[in-house]
Formats: C-alpha cells, sequence, structure tokens
C-alpha cells in the first residue's frame, strides 16, 4: 500500500474527512495533527490526509462533491 496526500486542510475539517471517507469504505488517516502541541501553535499547521494511492481518484471525487476546499 502505497500512500498519496489527498490534501492538507484544518485540523477539524481533516478529521470530518476522514470520516466521511471511512463512511465510503476507503481508509484514511491524518498526519501531523499534534505537531507542536506542546507550544499551541498545533491548529495553525494543516493536516495532511492520506489515503491508498488507488483509492485517491475516488476520494478525490468525494471530496469535491462534499465541497471541501484546501
Amino acid at each position: 500500500m502505497a500512500l498519496a496526500e489527498l490534501g492538507r486542510f484544518d485540523r477539524n475539517l481533516a478529521y470530518i474527512i476522514v470520516g466521511r471517507l471511512a463512511s465510503e469504505d476507503i481508509p484514511a488517516i491524518a498526519l501531523d495533527s499534534e505537531a507542536s502541541i506542546a507550544d499551541g501553535s498545533y491548529l495553525l499547521i494543516p493536516v495532511r490526509v492520506m489515503v491508498d494511492a488507488d483509492d485517491l481518484p475516488a476520494a478525490r471525487a468525494i471530496i469535491a462533491a462534499g465541497g471541501a476546499a484546501q
């Protein structure tokens, strides 16, 4: 399984997207969501949503249909 970046989103939207993709049986993970939590800037760092490279076109279509902005 090769991971591909779906996009970078604010922390809350990234987790909503991960859940939305999971509801469509597309496994996804959010990376970097805990970055810089110690200094309080974690809300400023975009979170990468990663999916399997084979699922990337379907994931992009789902996000586009939902209106999630990158």
